[in-house]
Protein backbone atom coordinates (compact mmCIF):
# COMPACT_ATOMS: atom_id res chain seq x y z
CA UNK A 1 0.00 0.00 0.00
CA UNK A 2 1.36 3.43 -0.94
CA UNK A 3 2.26 5.89 1.81
CA UNK A 4 -0.05 8.90 1.94
CA UNK A 5 1.61 11.90 0.33
CA UNK A 6 2.48 14.62 2.81
CA UNK A 7 1.30 18.08 1.76
CA UNK A 8 2.03 21.50 3.20
CA UNK A 9 1.39 25.16 2.48
CA UNK A 10 1.81 28.54 4.11
CA UNK A 11 -1.71 29.62 5.04
CA UNK A 12 -0.86 33.15 6.16
CA UNK A 13 2.21 35.30 6.85
CA UNK A 14 2.94 38.76 8.17
CA UNK A 15 1.86 40.56 11.34
CA UNK A 16 -0.33 38.72 13.85
CA UNK A 17 -2.32 39.60 16.94
CA UNK A 18 -0.45 38.70 20.12
CA UNK A 19 0.21 34.99 20.57
CA UNK A 20 0.28 32.84 23.68
CA UNK A 21 2.61 29.93 22.94
CA UNK A 22 0.95 27.91 25.72
CA UNK A 23 -2.51 28.23 24.15
CA UNK A 24 -3.91 25.77 21.61
CA UNK A 25 -5.20 28.73 19.59
CA UNK A 26 -3.02 30.15 16.86
CA UNK A 27 -2.67 33.91 16.51
CA UNK A 28 -4.93 35.78 14.11
CA UNK A 29 -3.42 37.41 11.03
CA UNK A 30 -3.58 41.19 11.25
CA UNK A 31 -1.77 42.12 8.02
CA UNK A 32 -0.22 40.10 5.20
CA UNK A 33 3.25 41.58 4.60
CA UNK A 34 6.96 40.85 4.33
CA UNK A 35 8.17 44.30 5.45
CA UNK A 36 7.51 44.99 9.13
CA UNK A 37 7.76 48.07 11.31
CA UNK A 38 10.28 47.91 14.14
CA UNK A 39 7.79 48.34 16.96
CA UNK A 40 7.98 46.69 20.38
CA UNK A 41 5.59 43.76 20.65
CA UNK A 42 4.96 43.27 16.90
CA UNK A 43 4.34 39.54 16.38
CA UNK A 44 5.30 38.25 12.94
CA UNK A 45 5.77 34.97 11.16
CA UNK A 46 3.68 32.41 9.30
CA UNK A 47 1.06 29.74 9.80
CA UNK A 48 1.93 26.51 8.02
CA UNK A 49 -0.61 23.75 7.33
CA UNK A 50 0.80 20.21 7.17
CA UNK A 51 -1.34 17.25 6.09
CA UNK A 52 -0.75 13.50 6.39
CA UNK A 53 2.38 13.78 8.55
CA UNK A 54 1.09 12.94 12.05
CA UNK A 55 3.94 11.83 14.30
CA UNK A 56 6.68 13.17 12.01
CA UNK A 57 9.21 15.59 13.45
CA UNK A 58 9.60 19.10 12.07
CA UNK A 59 12.61 21.31 12.64
CA UNK A 60 12.46 25.09 12.61
CA UNK A 61 15.05 27.83 12.44
CA UNK A 62 14.75 31.59 12.78
CA UNK A 63 17.74 33.44 11.37
CA UNK A 64 17.99 37.05 12.49
CA UNK A 65 20.25 40.09 12.22
CA UNK A 66 23.26 39.95 14.54
CA UNK A 67 22.49 41.16 18.05
CA UNK A 68 24.23 40.34 21.33
CA UNK A 69 23.06 37.63 23.68
CA UNK A 70 23.24 37.99 27.48
CA UNK A 71 27.04 37.37 27.34
CA UNK A 72 27.68 39.98 24.64
CA UNK A 73 28.24 37.39 21.89
CA UNK A 74 26.20 37.30 18.68
CA UNK A 75 23.00 35.43 19.47
CA UNK A 76 22.67 32.21 17.45
CA UNK A 77 19.69 31.44 15.24
CA UNK A 78 16.63 30.28 17.19
CA UNK A 79 16.01 26.58 16.54
CA UNK A 80 13.73 23.84 17.74
CA UNK A 81 11.75 20.77 16.85
CA UNK A 82 8.19 19.56 17.29
CA UNK A 83 6.12 16.56 16.39
CA UNK A 84 3.22 17.03 13.98
CA UNK A 85 0.18 16.47 16.22
CA UNK A 86 -2.58 15.60 13.75
CA UNK A 87 -3.04 14.69 10.09
CA UNK A 88 -4.29 18.22 9.34
CA UNK A 89 -2.13 20.43 11.54
CA UNK A 90 -1.58 24.19 11.62
CA UNK A 91 1.70 25.42 13.06
CA UNK A 92 2.77 29.00 13.81
CA UNK A 93 6.42 29.97 13.50
CA UNK A 94 7.24 33.51 14.44
CA UNK A 95 8.87 35.98 16.74
CA UNK A 96 8.21 39.32 18.36
CA UNK A 97 10.25 42.50 18.64
CA UNK A 98 11.82 43.55 21.96
CA UNK A 99 14.22 46.23 23.22
CA UNK A 100 16.56 47.42 21.94
CA UNK A 101 14.82 47.65 18.59
CA UNK A 102 17.77 49.07 16.60
CA UNK A 103 19.73 45.82 16.65
CA UNK A 104 16.71 43.83 15.40
CA UNK A 105 16.48 45.79 12.12
CA UNK A 106 17.19 43.82 8.97
CA UNK A 107 16.34 40.44 7.47
CA UNK A 108 14.66 37.69 9.48
CA UNK A 109 14.36 34.29 7.77
CA UNK A 110 11.99 31.62 9.10
CA UNK A 111 12.51 28.05 7.90
CA UNK A 112 10.59 24.84 8.62
CA UNK A 113 11.90 21.41 7.57
CA UNK A 114 10.26 18.00 7.48
CA UNK A 115 12.33 14.90 6.71
CA UNK A 116 15.33 17.10 5.74
CA UNK A 117 13.26 19.03 3.18
CA UNK A 118 12.48 22.74 3.45
CA UNK A 119 8.69 22.91 3.50
CA UNK A 120 8.46 26.62 4.36
CA UNK A 121 10.99 29.39 3.98
CA UNK A 122 9.87 33.00 4.37
CA UNK A 123 11.91 36.17 4.88
CA UNK A 124 10.76 39.33 6.61
CA UNK A 125 12.46 42.71 6.57
CA UNK A 126 12.25 44.66 9.81
CA UNK A 127 12.56 48.41 9.12
CA UNK A 128 12.21 51.70 10.99
CA UNK A 129 8.53 52.07 11.82
CA UNK A 130 8.30 55.37 9.96
CA UNK A 131 9.06 53.52 6.69
CA UNK A 132 5.99 51.24 6.92
CA UNK A 133 2.24 51.81 6.94
CA UNK A 134 0.75 50.00 9.96
CA UNK A 135 -2.83 50.05 8.65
Amino acid sequence: MAKPKISYKIVSYGIYEGWDKHSKNLPTIKKFCETLPAKIGIEFGYVLNIKKAKGKKIFYRIEHPPFPDENGNDAPAFTGELFVRTNDWNFFLGDTIWEPVKNKLGLWRLITKLENENIADKSFSLVEKTEVDLK
